[in-house]
């Protein structure tokens, strides 16, 4: 049974794959059986009743007769479920407390229908077929509850990152990094970590799993015929996914508007959000039982094609694409929703076509089968390589002109030029080139006056 202090740091974590409040006794006793199904066919969780939707105890009185109500639900739980209902006194007002054990005979149905947990909420299946094909190996239902004996968390834990995801995740600090990893069901119950905690918090998950990686290929041609990059990344998944988005900035064309003085903005030849969703979307929903793959993000001149092992789930069929969501490890995207990495669950596909269309470019294709792949074409510049390369440096130039101008309006170009590396020639250059664009102009005297920069809407070619 839970003590008051344990129910008090389920509730500063906030809800999630594991957790669910209630702020009252729902007057259809059905909801809450819908929630312990879904618990008990995916890790098992905490039904706390009597906290509101700020995770405030508010608490509950809950009547006898809403007791045996509960009860009385719970019990259409087939197999029988040994879960019951208790209430535990937390600052002075009782918290209705369901515990939910992982169920040991999967797949829990109630009126014939398999309730599952994905993120922070529960989803009904009711076709056979379906049901049928994802139980049909109940050990191989997900990946991430596995558990990983290998894995030693004090030499193998990545602190510096755990670290990270507690402060990301609004989990109070006085809460010890044990107590997050059980709050968060990270173990099994021989106390092993599982797999999904070893690929999200592990140093170097690929030590355990080698294809948990993430490879990212760059091509000459809009074929496979000359690779001109390719790296490898691994370490804790949400590296992977920082490190892929880095090497693809590196890649892209990236233009920057820059307002004055202050920050620049990004724009990204395909939206950013856009790699975001398909990224997230790989390490979260890939087949980690597939040892013979791992996703990869391939660039040519022409598109960027994300590819993770593993098709559509079969929980989903095909005309639902786009509009459901069922994850093949749920343990990983309770823990990617916790850091704000993944939203509304089923919205990513509809926000990648919009973002696609909202920067006039080709819509997304999805290829579902075998692999599950997503290809974003790309508008061909036609510049030569030299070209670009010229570009960049002319605008990274520029920026760093201003950024020295916002610090000091008096500056001259001498000094421009012997602090960025370039001729002064170079730096005239690019103050007339400033000038004439409308975002710099110089007041006063050749020799000495100051410069200013205006607040445009434009942005520095």
């Amino acid at each position: 049974m839970l003590t008051p202090e344990e129910i008090k740091i389920i509730i500063s974590s906030g809800e999630g794959y594991n957790a669910e409040f209630k702020v009252r006794v729902p007057s259809k006793k059905r909801e809450l059986t819908e929630e312990i199904c879904a618990f008990a066919n995916a890790a098992g969780g905490v039904l706390l009743i009597g906290i509101d939707d700020n995770n405030t105890i508010v608490g509950v009185t809950i009547s006898n007769a809403q007791r045996s109500a509960i009860q009385n639900s719970l019990s259409e739980i087939s197999p029988n479920l040994h879960c019951i209902l208790t209430e535990v006194m937390v600052d002075g007002v009782n918290v209705g407390v369901i515990e939910v054990p992982s169920g040991t005979q999967k797949p829990y149905t109630l009126s014939g229908a398999i309730y599952l947990r994905q993120g922070p909420n529960s989803q009904k299946i009711v076709s056979t077929e379906r049901m049928r094909d994802f139980f049909q190996q109940s050990d191989r239902i997900y990946f991430d509850e596995g558990a990983c004996e290998e894995f030693i968390v004090h030499s193998d834990l990545d602190t510096i990152f755990f670290e990270e995801f507690r402060i990301n995740a609004g989990i109070s600090k006085g809460v010890s990094q044990k107590q997050i990893i059980k709050n968060l069901n990270l173990t099994n119950k021989d106390g092993f970590i599982k797999k999904g905690g070893v690929l999200f918090f592990g140093k170097q998950p690929e030590v355990f799993f080698d294809k948990a990686v993430v490879r990212c290929l760059a091509f000459e041609f809009n074929n496979k015929t000359s690779i001109i990059d390719d790296k490898v990344f691994g370490g804790p998944l949400m590296h992977q996914y920082q490190q892929a988005m880095q090497w693809l900035k590196g890649k892209l064309n990236v233009r920057y508007e820059i307002h004055g003085g202050g920050p620049r903005k990004e724009i990204w030849e395909i939206p950013e959000t856009v790699f975001k969703e398909a990224i997230i979307n790989a390490l979260t929903h890939r087949d980690y039982y597939d040892k013979g793959a791992r996703i990869t993000i391939e660039l040519f001149p022409d598109r960027v094609e994300i590819v993770n092992p593993g098709g559509l789930v079969s929980a989903i069929p095909p005309e639902e694409f786009g509009f459901r969501s069922h994850s093949r490890n749920p343990l990983l995207f309770g823990l990617f929703e916790r850091m704000d990495m993944v939203e509304q669950v089923g919205s990513g596909i509809g926000r990648m076509k919009n973002e696609m269309e909202a920067s006039k470019l080709p819509a997304p294709e999805f290829k579902t089968k075998g692999m599950f792949s997503v290809v974003l074409h790309r508008i061909s510049t036609k510049k030569t390589s030299r070209e670009t390369s010229r570009e960049t440096s002319r605008e990274t130039g520029r920026e760093l002109i201003l950024q020295h101008i916002s610090k000091d309006n008096t500056i001259t170009a001498a000094t421009l030029a012997a602090i960025i590396g370039i001729t002064e020639k170079g730096v005239r250059y690019h103050l007339d080139k400033l000038k004439k664009d409308g975002v710099l102009k110089h007041m006063g005297p050749t020799k000495g006056g100051q410069w200013i920069i205006i607040d445009t809407e434009e942005p520095v070619n």
